[in-house]
């Protein structure tokens, strides 16, 4: 594993974004596919990895 953020690629982010959406973490799987997306070239490919991890709402839903 790279420790220079610099150093990571698309893919990485990507899978990062895979990981946090399995763990139930959508805010971070949006933020990890918006940077894969940005470092992106083709934009067809930026928007299906963009249209994979929607922005998640921001109201909470409480449970019992």
């Amino acid at each position: 594993m790279t420790r220079d953020p610099a150093d990571l690629t698309a893919s990485d982010y990507l899978d990062g974004a895979r990981e946090m959406s399995a763990a139930n973490r959508p805010f971070l799987a949006y933020l990890l596919a918006e940077e894969a997306a940005r470092r992106t070239a083709d934009p067809a490919t930026a928007a299906g990895m963009r249209a994979s991890f929607p922005a998640p709402t921001t109201a909470r839903e409480e449970t019992d």
